[in-house]
């Protein structure tokens, strides 16, 4: 069970991004004007990517509101990242 939330919260998001990019590329291409930043988003911080065209989506441009969706996007982003190393923080100290 540990191994399938593990693959769903590292292949779950990006496999959502990349449905939208399917479904919706104009949004991508208005969103970002260079494609190095949409596959680096992906890569790296697919939970704020998400939330990033979630804002950008409502309303072109990001101002207000926007900011708390793209800051629940970075928690995710760490909390994903991070969970892990806290989790086995002790099979490095004990050996």
């Amino acid at each position: 069970m540990c191994c399938a939330t593990t693959i769903f919260i590292l292949f779950g998001p990006r496999l959502a991004i990349l449905v939208w990019w399917i479904i919706n590329p104009a949004l991508f291409s208005s969103a970002f004007n260079i494609w190095i930043w949409p596959l680096l988003f992906a890569v790296f911080a697919p939970f704020t990517m998400i939330f990033f065209l979630i804002a950008w989506n409502l309303s072109p441009g990001i101002s207000g509101f926007d900011w708390v969706l793209i800051a629940i996007g970075i928690v995710l982003d760490v909390s994903s990242h991070g969970g892990a190393g806290y989790r086995h923080r002790d099979r490095f100290i004990r050996g």
